[in-house]
């Protein structure tokens, strides 16, 4: 790693990584394994040839490869992804373009590329690229992010193939959840509040448009959504067999591995539904645990951002954290019918090897940043006027 930061002429002293952030990272991903074994084993026994190790035998795979990454990455200094941001960008709207032109699955919708032994959703990486893009973007011009040109246009124009591509998929959550990251950079960045009431106004007609002229994919969706109990034998059986999982919990649960609708009831166990099998097997109180423990990751997470050396580190770190963040409260909110279903996973929980694995190597380079941290938090006020 020493190469890499004597080619970006760095001379910062590196500290000691955050050793309290790096253990709030090994508590959810051993309480995931965990989780994820106990919700999948009898869904691979199914569907995987009587294996059931199927699914955890695969996680803990990319969890090796990701924590591996996620300590190489953690020597690399933080500066390199502002001089690769506009590169990650690029080749991740070729991979939107290319899932296009892959088969799909029985829907028609296109979200994975495979190649034999990999698959990977280009999707994943978009969402990643867009933050060291919009915070190099944010730090050279942060005197000026109340100018409409410099503090919106610039960004729209960004995510407009962004929004067109992830349409065609579709893959509505996605989408959503990369504009809500893309809005809180340019919030904490200075966007001026007036622009975030037009994009919001503007996104808002968007989507209702879509929900209404979008046929079934979408309006079906929010319309069963509104009536979680019409269809309980096809459109809301995932809906309601959530819910009854959740409910079936109670306060401490049947007992880990004691779940009944992992049994074939409720789809997706293993994946975008995992939450409701932990209220299942560990109640409100396994519940609580989760909720807190992300609470401590973003807590923790926009602590190292506070402390970052430079706007651009600073808004790099917050801008992964809020991904994460937004990402667990919008899975919750789906599983616990808060908000339609829309088909996004829980970080560190939800079976995915390509998720999993940037999700790691994004935590390393938080872990970076931590190296290099003030000892004194940055003043939101003076943020204008911290150097990129």
């Amino acid at each position: 790693m020493k190469k890499v930061n004597d080619i970006l002429n760095i001379k910062d002293t590196p500290k000691k990584i955050d050793s309290v952030f790096l253990i709030l990272i090994f508590a959810l991903l051993m309480f995931g394994l965990v989780m994820l074994f106990s919700a999948s084993f009898a869904y691979a026994y199914y569907y995987r040839k009587g294996n059931s190790f199927f699914f955890i035998s695969h996680q803990i795979v990319h969890t090796i490869l990701g924590l591996l990454g996620m300590f190489i990455i953690s020597k690399i200094h933080y500066s390199f992804y502002k001089k690769v941001a506009v590169l990650m960008y690029g080749i991740s709207l070729v991979l939107l373009v290319l899932v296009l032109f892959t088969k799909g699955d029985a829907n028609g919708i296109k979200r994975w590329i495979d190649i034999k032994i990999i698959q990977f959703q280009p999707s994943e990486a978009i969402k990643f690229s867009i933050i060291p893009l919009f915070a190099g973007i944010i730090a050279k011009n942060s005197n000026k992010m109340n100018n409409f040109y410099y503090g919106v246009l610039r960004f729209v124009a960004l995510l407009l193939p962004v929004v067109v591509l992830m349409r065609l998929e579709p893959h509505l959550s996605g989408l959503v959840l990369i504009c809500l990251i893309a809005g809180v950079l340019m919030f904490i960045g200075g966007t001026n509040i007036k622009w975030f009431i037009l994009l919001f106004s503007l996104a808002f007609l968007a989507l209702l448009y879509m929900l209404i002229f979008s046929g079934n994919y979408m309006g079906g969706r929010a319309y069963y959504w509104l009536h979680p109990f019409s269809d309980p034998l096809d459109k809301t059986m995932q809906t309601d067999q959530s819910l009854l999982a959740i409910g079936s919990g109670g306060i401490f649960g049947l007992g880990l591995g004691q779940s009944r609708q992992k049994f074939m009831y409720l789809p997706e166990v293993q994946n975008d539904f995992i939450f409701a099998i932990i209220c299942e097997e560990l109640g409100i109180f396994g519940a609580f645990v989760v909720i807190i423990l992300f609470l401590a990751f973003c807590y923790k997470g926009f602590e190292i951002a506070s402390k970052a050396p430079d706007k651009f580190s600073f808004l790099l770190c917050a801008g992964i954290v809020a991904q994460f963040g937004l990402q667990a409260m919008l899975n919750i909110a789906v599983v616990t019918a808060t908000i339609p279903n829309t088909g996004i996973a829980l970080p560190f929980f939800s079976y995915g090897g390509t998720a999993l694995v940037i999700q790691l190597w994004s935590i390393g380079i938080i872990l970076n940043i931590s190296r290099y941290s003030k000892t004194k938090k940055i003043s939101f006020k003076k943020l204008d006027k911290t150097s990129a």
